[in-house]
This record gives structure tokens, C-alpha cells and sequence, in this order.
């Protein structure tokens, strides 16, 4: 028996290891930088997605993936505080199913039929452990990631919330307090008011507000910004000769009697429906309360089941935070623009007056594409309905046409790229137009030299990432032409490089010269043509001036080149910018073998299509697929308009049907072998 693992998709390991680069950039960002770059429904959305590859290839989990622990490392301008007890973070449910999930699974691990639930909401601010000895406090520290955070206990002690001494009867003899630092709306409100005055820079919402006093080096900055606090939970405790509490109910009612703050919106519930009356509930009230939440909590009220129940690696199995859906706004529409995305993908975006949707302010929303802003109506000067779908990026949800002005204006595809200007194309079955200008389009520049450079493609090595970045951004690099004329000292003046890296960089572009039409084909990126199509042309016109001047009609005779895939390849070459590039790049040296072009084929099979449903009786569907091509006819996977002949055997299926429905003519067998003798391509 072989008790080796099976061998892992090659694709599932480079995304695990692309996914877990991108998390932990985005935890230093967050926890560390104290600037993050991505929302918290993006950054859920990355971490969801590494999860289920785990969960589907656990050969790829490892002890270092992000979703082994909490989040970032402390940032070093604070000393480290070492939790005695790790600060997990909670997992999400993002629906109302994955809420009645969380109940199923609870009651199927304890073997319950109903269970007792303490629901209370989420504050939207920054977890906090404070630390009492004799009922005083001697530590407080953020969560960090989840082992150790940073100390700010000097910044704590302003927020008068936190107690400094414990007051009540049976205070511990060593409590550890956990909870929220957070800013209530009327204290973010005067904040940005006082910034707006002195003619600052005013914040986007009160959790960054208040994440950011927290880590204030000075105190005084903290204590000047109005935090508050709400406790939610203990850590390591020593109750002393007083019996702990049995529920988590009680646990809060206890923090409340030592002068906690504690949310007085918590409320026992009993089951899915419990959970779930309590989430709607708080949904409604959500715009009245005082402060931010974005979801609400459900924890299993027995403080006994909850340690049954247990821990997975960086979360309790007894608890779930509930979000609440996308809020949603009205604003003006005040111009629709189009942007460029990396792979040339022109997106329609509205500019909007600004407005404050899911606490941000919101500018822009995406339309997704032409199709989209056609189906929902949008129009320059409409009033829409814009949400932030999962705190991701904006979009536009509806148009309220009955507040239509008189002069709204409809959307025009514009007909040249924002940023090279050249053809916007949309090719037949694609609903995204893009920008042609693939080589030379400073959108698409990086992605480009990337693709060029690639190993499958042009194989430089060592033209990674972080040197194209620096390559464009300094202006040394335009077209993928220009990495021919760099030298070792223009390279070696770059952040990093170092004259031996530089050397190595120059001597694997110089390398790159000799390469093969296959690979250079594909590495110019043209639309729709991958490894295999490139090495079908190639084969095929056996040099790049014969392939550069084809028509759709000679291109549909390679193999698996279908109208889509021909009308790219001639737009693409079509472009003077596109063979202005090539020019330059076989003037820097870069060449290749070139053979004669393929004649193309005479005979009544030449540029037609056929289709080979069912058995046929003589030929093998590989034989016959071969026959015709040789006799210079393609075979199509699907029935469509534009196939000239379906060949039907036993057991046709819906092609067959199809062909009828089109008025596409049916051959049987014997006909195809006419045709094919007529074409010199008779039977062996």
C-alpha cells in the first residue's frame, strides 16, 4: 500500500501561498502599521477563501498560516505583554443560515435539543485586556496577535470608563478583564469638528479614531480624544474563597457589580430563533445606539458547555459574531468615468457626491461594466441607491427613478483607452470591453512585463515583482522593448539591487534574446491566447510576419482557434502601437527560428466547421477529428451558427437537436467519408 500523500494541485498550493503573503501583508498593515489598505469584508473574504483550501487539501496546512492564529505582531514602539490566556478572535457568520448553522452544530456537539445563548452587540473598536492584582490595575494591553500585545497600559488609564480600582463586594484576588476601547458618535463627531477648525485632516470613522489614540506614544494625546470602554469577557481569574460564575450572564452581571462597564443591550436567548429575533432587533436599533457596532455576538450562556464545546486554532466553537449587511444610502450620480484595471479591464465607476455609507465616506462606486449600467439605468444625474457590499467596494444598487431630472444624460462607452489611448474593444461574448493597448497602456504596464518576463514566456529570471514596481515607477521601463536597453548600473542604483544582482539581471534579459515564436507569441499576452494557442500558431505559420498578417478566415484553420480567439489576434496585431513594440524588440536582438508559413489547405473541408455528435460505425472519433483537419476543416466542441456540418452517429444526442433548431446540415458517416475522398483525405 502507498501511503504517501496524493500530490497537491499545483494550483491550490500557489494560491494557499499567495492568499497567506497577502493576509500577513495586511495584518503587518493593520496591527503594526496602524494603516490598513483593505476592508474588514476584504480581508474576511481572504482569510474565508484560505480557510476552505485548507479544509479541502489539509496537506497544506501548516503552523505558520495566518488562520492558526489571530492576527499581526505588536509594534515594537510598545513593550510586548504576553497573554496568559490567548485573545482569540471570533469566526463570522454572514447570514441568517450561517447563524442557524452555528446553533446546529452547537446542540449536535452537546447532544441538546434547545440551547441557552447570551447575544449582545459588537462593538466595532479595538480588544483590550486589562489586568487587576488585589483590585488594582497593573497592566493593560491590545490584543495583538492573539499570544502577546502591545502594553498601553499608561494610554488605558485616561479612559475613565476603565476602572483604576475595583469597587464591590468579593473582589478577586487576580482578574483579568476583556473588553472594547471604542468612541461614541458624539465624541467622533466633536473630534472631527475640532480637526475640521485647526484645518486637519479629518477621520474616516470612530474605531480608526479610536485605534489610533490608543496607540498614541504621548498619553495625553489618548486622553484628549474621549474614549470609552465596555467589557465583555474574562481571561485568566482567580475568583479567591467566591464561587466563579456559572453562565455568562452571570459573568457580566458580576463585571457590572465590580463597576465594569458593561453593554446593558445583552439579553438571554434560547435557540436558532432566539438568536436570530435578537440579530433583527438589534438591526433596527443599530442607527439609534450611541455607538458602532457591525454585528452582534451569540455566545453560549453555560459557562460549563462553552469549555465542552472548546477551541479551534484561533477561535471558540461556543461563539460566532453575526454580521449585519451592507448599509445602504442615497446620493447623486455626478459623472460616470471608466478606469483601467491591470489586465486592461475597463470599468465603468460613478463619481458621486459624497456620502457616508457603512462608515465611510463613499465617492465612487463601481457599475461593473457597460451591461450593468444598461440594465440598472444609470444615468449622470440620477439619485442611486449605493451600498457597501460587505464593506468591500461600493457599488450601485438601484436608481430611484422617480427623482430623474429633466437633463439626465445616458452613459457612452468612450472609444479610446483613458490612459494610452488606444481601441477600447469588446469582443463578441464577453460582457468587460479593455483597453487593446496591452504593451504599452501604463495601466496594464506592470502586468505586462510580468506576463513578458514570465517563466513560460520570455523567462527572465529575476524580473520579479518589487523590480518591475521600481522599473516602471522610476520611469526606466515603458515597453516591454525597454528592458533591452537597461544596463548594470541603472539597475544597480535601485533600492536592493546591488551591482552582482544587477549583473545577474542584465545577463538573463540578454539570455532572453534567443527564444522560440512559441514563447514569444505567448509572452506579448494577447488576449485569449494561451500556451497551447501560441504553440498552434506557431506551428502553424511557422513565423510571426506570416501570423501578424492573417485574416479571421486563415486564423480559424489552426487548431482550436475559434472566431473569439481570431478577432483578438487580429485586433491585437492591428494596433500600430502593438507592432511597434514587436519592431523594437526584434531591433534590441530578440529572435527566434522561423520556418515556412502552412499553405492552406485546398478542398471543400477548407475553413469549414463540423461538429461529431454520437458513435459512428467505421471511424474513431479521434480519426475522424484528424481526417478532417487534414483536409483542412476544424471540429468545434459545440453546435453554433457558425458550423457548416454536424456529423451524426448512434446515440446523437442534443447536438443533434441543436443542429435542427440552427438549420445546420446533418452528415452521416458515409457522407463525411465523400467529403473527405473528395478532399484526398479518403479511407486508409
Amino acid at each position: 500500500m502507498n501511503d504517501r500523500p496524493a500530490k497537491l494541485p499545483a494550483a491550490a498550493v500557489e494560491r494557499a501561498a499567495a492568499l497567506r503573503r497577502e493576509i500577513d501583508a495586511h495584518n503587518h498593515r493593520y496591527y503594526v502599521l496602524d494603516a490598513p489598505v483593505v476592508s474588514d469584508a476584504e480581508f474576511d473574504a481572504l482569510f474565508r477563501e484560505l480557510q476552505a483550501l485548507e479544509a479541502a487539501y489539509p496537506a497544506l496546512l501548516t503552523d505558520d498560516s495566518p488562520t492558526q492564529r489571530v492576527g499581526g505582531a505588536p509594534a515594537t514602539a510598545f513593550e510586548a505583554v504576553t497573554h496568559r490566556l490567548p485573545m482569540l478572535s471570533l469566526n463570522n457568520a454572514f447570514g441568517d443560515d450561517e447563524a442557524m448553522a452555528f446553533d446546529r452544530r452547537v446542540r449536535e456537539a452537546l447532544g441538546e435539543d434547545d440551547v441557552e445563548y447570551m447575544a449582545e452587540p459588537k462593538f466595532d473598536g479595538l480588544a483590550v485586556s486589562l489586568r487587576y492584582v488585589a483590585g488594582v490595575l497593573t497592566t493593560g494591553a491590545t490584543r495583538g496577535d492573539g499570544s502577546s500585545g502591545e502594553n498601553v497600559t499608561a494610554n488605558l488609564r485616561t479612559i475613565r470608563a476603565v476602572p483604576l480600582h475595583l469597587a464591590g463586594a468579593a473582589i478577586p484576588p487576580r482578574l483579568e478583564v476583556r473588553g472594547e476601547v471604542l468612541m461614541l458618535r458624539r465624541d467622533f463627531a466633536a473630534l472631527n469638528a475640532a480637526q475640521a477648525a485647526r484645518g486637519e485632516k479629518l477621520f474616516v470613522n470612530p474605531r480608526n479614531a479610536a485605534a489610533g489614540a490608543l496607540r498614541q506614544l504621548d498619553p495625553r494625546v489618548t486622553a484628549g480624544r474621549r474614549l470609552t470602554f465596555f467589557a465583555y469577557g474574562i481571561g485568566d481569574v482567580d475568583w479567591g474563597a467566591a464561587a466563579g460564575p456559572a453562565t455568562q450572564a452571570a459573568l457580566l452581571d458580576r463585571l457590572a457589580a465590580l463597576q465594569f462597564p458593561v453593554t446593558a443591550e445583552r439579553a438571554v436567548v434560547r435557540g436558532a430563533e432566539g438568536l436570530l429575533a435578537y440579530f433583527r432587533a438589534m438591526a433596527g436599533r443599530r442607527a439609534a445606539l450611541p455607538f458602532d457596532i457591525d454585528g452582534v455576538v451569540y455566545k453560549v450562556n453555560r459557562l460549563a458547555q462553552q469549555e465542552q464545546l472548546g477551541y479551534v486554532a484561533r477561535a471558540p466553537r461556543f461563539a460566532v459574531a453575526h454580521k449585519f449587511p451592507a448599509e445602504e444610502m442615497p446620493t447623486e450620480v455626478l459623472g460616470i468615468d471608466v478606469q483601467v484595471g491591470r489586465t486592461g479591464a475597463i470599468t465603468p465607476v460613478a463619481r458621486l457626491k459624497p456620502v457616508f455609507v457603512g462608515g465611510v465616506t463613499v465617492t465612487n462606486a463601481t457599475l461593473h461594466n457597460e451591461d450593468e449600467v444598461r440594465r440598472k439605468d444609470v444615468r449622470i444625474g440620477d439619485t442611486v441607491v449605493v451600498r457597501r457590499a460587505g464593506d468591500v467596494i461600493p457599488e450601485v444598487v438601484r436608481v430611484l427613478v422617480e427623482r430623474r431630472p429633466a437633463g439626465a444624460r445616458a452613459f457612452v462607452m468612450p472609444q479610446s483607452c483613458p490612459e494610452c489611448g488606444s481601441a477600447i474593444v469588446r469582443l463578441p461574448d464577453e460582457a468587460v470591453a479593455r483597453c487593446s493597448g496591452g504593451l504599452v497602456c501604463p495601466a496594464q504596464r506592470k502586468q505586462a512585463l510580468l506576463h513578458f518576463a514570465g517563466r513560460r514566456a520570455q523567462d527572465v529570471e529575476g524580473l520579479g515583482e518589487k523590480l518591475v514596481d521600481q522599473l516602471v515607477d522610476g520611469g526606466l521601463v515603458r515597453t516591454p522593448a525597454d528592458l533591452y536597453r537597461l544596463d548594470a548600473a541603472a539597475l544597480a542604483a535601485l533600492d536592493r539591487m546591488g551591482e552582482r544582482s544587477a549583473a545577474n539581471v542584465i545577463e538573463a534579459i540578454a539570455a532572453s534574446r534567443a527564444t522560440t515564436l512559441q514563447r514569444f507569441v505567448f509572452a506579448l499576452g494577447i488576449r485569449h491566447v494561451g500556451e497551447a494557442t501560441a504553440r498552434d500558431l506557431a506551428l502553424h505559420f511557422g513565423n510571426l510576419d506570416a501570423l501578424m498578417g492573417a485574416p479571421a478566415e486563415r486564423l480559424l484553420q489552426v487548431r482550436d482557434v475559434g472566431p473569439v480567439v481570431a478577432e483578438s489576434i487580429v485586433r491585437f496585431f492591428g494596433e500600430a502601437h502593438n507592432r511597434d513594440v514587436i519592431a523594437a524588440l526584434r531591433a534590441a536582438g530578440v529572435h527566434w527560428d522561423e520556418g515556412r508559413s502552412r499553405e492552406p489547405v485546398a478542398g471543400p473541408l477548407a475553413g469549414r466547421t463540423l461538429v461529431l455528435t454520437g458513435t459512428l460505425p467505421q471511424l474513431s472519433r479521434d480519426a475522424a477529428k484528424a481526417r478532417i483537419e487534414a483536409a483542412g476543416g476544424k471540429v468545434a466542441g459545440s453546435v453554433s451558427a457558425r458550423t457548416d456540418f454536424v456529423v451524426a452517429g448512434a446515440d446523437a444526442g442534443s447536438k443533434l437537436a441543436r443542429a435542427a433548431e440552427l438549420g445546420v446540415p446533418v452528415l452521416d458517416e458515409s457522407q463525411l467519408l465523400d467529403l473527405l475522398a473528395a478532399a484526398g483525405q479518403g479511407p486508409a
